[in-house]
């Protein structure tokens, strides 16, 4: 929806260009929403004018063998994923999920007031 906003209003080059000047940039959840035809050109466009020099992460559920589905559109797909695979270091992490064996974190109740 954001990036709809700054399309709108003329943003979306000014965005593009910091994002291309981010050291490192987080692309968390891959996957995890179906891509419209503005949304998959937009990445194609940020992933295009990152991939000579700058680090970006990609995490996601998704088996990297579904992302060429997922993309939606063959051409972009490959454009994007060519980019994205050309200098990759790949960690899979195995094993259950921290968030299900994660200690709740300290929660002070709050204490009445006895007076």
């Amino acid at each position: 929806e954001e990036l709809r906003v700054l399309h709108g209003n003329g943003g979306f080059t000014k965005w593009l260009l910091q994002v291309a000047r981010v050291d490192v940039l987080l692309l968390d959840d891959w996957g995890m929403a179906p891509l419209d035809a503005m949304v998959r050109n937009d990445l194609l466009e940020m992933i295009d004018d990152r991939a000579a020099g700058r680090a970006t992460i990609v995490t996601s559920q998704l088996p990297i063998e579904h992302w060429h589905g997922w993309i939606g559109d063959e051409t972009i797909a490959d454009a994007l994923l060519d980019r994205l695979m050309q200098r990759h270091h790949r960690i899979t992490l195995t094993g259950e999920s921290l968030r299900k064996t994660s200690p709740k974190p300290n929660v002070l109740e709050p204490e009445l007031d006895q007076n």
